[in-house]
């Protein structure tokens, strides 16, 4: 592995990771974290049903093929093993994680929790079976720096208490090659909801982490995409437990789309909150307009959209039994959100979201900080700056 940067010695001896699929999710989202993270971790293994992506994960990556494995049960048969990441399609998560647990590994596995609610609970349960092992959901948008900053700017009534939210995407989904799209479990999804499920469980989460936990939901879809499976269009209705309400609208066709502004908007009873990203895919910025015609513009620039985050606190969980932020449950209320709507839209109406594992709350989640700071930002890559 690489290194890129000289080596924390607090940290101790680097957590040995083996990697289980090793294609886009590895090379576009995880790797480039990883990469900044020697002092941490170390990978010592991987598996891929393709030799071919292993090859070129071992180019990129500079491990060693000797360290492949086909079939990720003869990896996770290796004592030099402490923690595998697993990106294996939705439908195949709960079976590896669940092995690798028996197998003695921390796990750090893609979301969501399964393709039902039904796996979902099966996921939960591996937490109460393997209680001296760690296992983090990797939901990235609970350690986006520019939403644990917007969270810190609502916790501290920079806009009011917050009344509504807003959100509309919309935009083109077809097969494009080197994208998510082009994989084929994506184009025939095993599992309901489509585009929505494997990526509307992120919007989901922002919605969770600035406006809290969900109570009712009420869907409606339309399918108007050929080209992927699954619904291309969702309308989310929802009440929050703190009597907020909201829309989110998740709009996929087949035809191009124009462009637009599309970011989230928080309404408070002072102000209004709103998103954008860019220039750049590594700078986002907050705005917050007051009711007195003040504008303030809060800059992070550096972020990796919350993967360099996610693999801290999984070291700092291992290392020193730091809690975990991406919980199995965390990750299930925001797939209960969307399936919730699904329900809602073949027929069910408004749906009651009460039977969360955990309950609910006002405050969702808490507010990730790095080990051993007040600071939201204190040791990271990132840079804020306030206009």
């Amino acid at each position: 592995m690489a290194t890129s940067g000289g080596r924390d010695q607090s940290q101790g001896e680097a957590v040995r990771v083996g990697a289980i699929g090793v294609g886009l999710a590895m090379e576009k989202l995880h790797w480039p974290a990883l990469r900044q993270l020697t002092d941490r971790f170390r990978v010592t293994a991987f598996a891929d049903v393709s030799r071919q992506t292993a090859e070129h994960f071992a180019a990129y990556a500079g491990v060693d093929m000797r360290d492949y494995s086909a079939e990720y049960r003869e990896l996770l048969r290796r004592d030099d093993v402490d923690a595998v990441v697993i990106l294996l399609p939705i439908p195949l998560l709960y079976e590896a994680a669940r092995a690798a647990l028996e197998a003695g590994k921390h796990v750090l596995c893609e979301k969501p929790p399964g393709g039902t609610l039904e796996q979902g609970q099966e996921f939960l349960e591996l937490e109460r079976q393997f209680p001296d092992r760690k296992l983090l959901i990797a939901e990235n948008f609970f350690y986006r720096d520019d939403l644990r900053l917007a969270r810190s700017l609502v916790d501290a009534g920079e806009i009011g208490k917050v009344q509504a939210m807003t959100w509309r995407m919309a935009s083109q989904y077809v097969p494009r090659e080197g994208s998510f799209s082009s994989t084929p479990w994506r184009q025939q999804p095993q599992y309901r909801g489509g585009p929505h499920l494997d990526g509307g469980v992120h919007m989901v989460a922002q919605i969770r982490l600035l406006c809290g936990d969900v109570q009712r939901v009420h869907g409606l879809v339309q399918h108007a995409n050929s080209k992927m499976g699954g619904p291309s269009h969702l309308l989310l209705n929802m009440a929050f437990v703190s009597g907020a309400v909201g829309n989110y609208t998740s709009l996929h066709p087949e035809i191009p789309v124009p462009r637009e502004e599309s970011g989230m908007r928080l309404f408070g009873s002072n102000g209004v909150m709103q998103f954008r990203s860019g220039p750049g895919e590594e700078t986002r910025t907050v705005v917050v307009h007051r009711a007195d015609g003040s504008v303030q513009e809060h800059r992070v620039e550096g972020t990796d959209g919350g993967y360099y985050n996610e693999w801290r606190n999984f070291h700092d969980a291992i290392r020193h039994d730091e809690p975990i932020l991406g919980t199995v449950a965390q990750s299930y209320k925001n797939m209960q959100s969307v399936l919730g709507g699904l329900d809602s839209a073949e027929g069910a109406g408004e749906l009651s979201l009460d039977d969360a594992p955990g309950g609910l709350s006002e405050q969702a989640l808490p507010l990730w900080r790095p080990r051993g700071t007040q600071g939201l930002f204190d040791g990271l890559p990132c840079r804020v700056s306030v206009a």
